[in-house]
């Protein structure tokens, strides 16, 4: 009995020896793992390639609208042109205003929307429909060796170029380009956005 306690004694700080040291590997915080690295989230084409598109502040209001001012002092906001277009791109913004969408589609200017304006805040003598105008970001596929050109096929006035091999991002006619903004949705990465740009940058 006098040789079995010292023995038990012996392994158990032992034991707790190598307790301390297996968690110490994981509870130390120079070595603790990384939970983002232990679990990474999926990574997307978007993130993988930095497509994200900063956020505008600039409401894209629908074609042919008159003056900022003036067109938040006649629209009243009752959804007319909204529902009118057959394109379903124009949607409600925050403050009630109708605003066009990209992400939804693409804008024709069929002008079923000016015609179910009643207020005067659409008119079909503005002209142009507006100053939008596509513009693409570093995200681009064919800037990082992808190749693509999915807004190339689908503009409608074929202000994209995309040059072959995959040798550098798209680029866009500004003189050319409707803003029609058909090529925003269909980017695969989310690389293009629509900017108001002034008729003098256009020429």
């Amino acid at each position: 009995m006098a040789v079995v306690f010292p023995l038990i004694a012996i392994l158990a700080v032992a034991g707790y020896g190598f307790l301390k040291v297996g968690y110490g590997r994981w509870s130390s915080p120079a070595r603790r793992p990384d939970p983002e690295m232990s679990a990474p989230a999926p990574l997307t084409r978007r993130a993988l390639l930095f497509g994200e598109s900063p956020v505008g502040t600039v409401a894209m209001r629908p074609p042919r609208a008159v003056e900022a001012g003036l067109f938040a002092e006649r629209c009243t906001r009752c959804d007319d042109c909204v529902r009118a277009c057959p394109e379903q791109v124009l949607v409600r913004d925050g403050d009630g205003l109708p605003r066009f969408d990209p992400t939804r589609g693409e804008c024709t200017f069929c002008g079923d929307c000016v015609q179910a304006c009643a207020s005067g805040a659409l008119q079909a003598s503005v002209a142009p429909p507006w100053e939008l105008r596509a513009s693409v970001h570093e995200g681009c596929l064919p800037a990082h060796g992808v190749v693509c050109a999915s807004c190339r096929e689908v503009c409608p006035e074929s202000a994209i170029h995309v040059a072959p091999g995959a040798r550098g991002a798209a680029t866009v006619d500004a003189a050319r380009c409707s803003g029609c903004g058909a090529c925003v949705a269909i980017c695969p990465v989310g690389a293009i956005t629509l900017a108001a740009l002034p008729q003098e940058a256009m020429a």
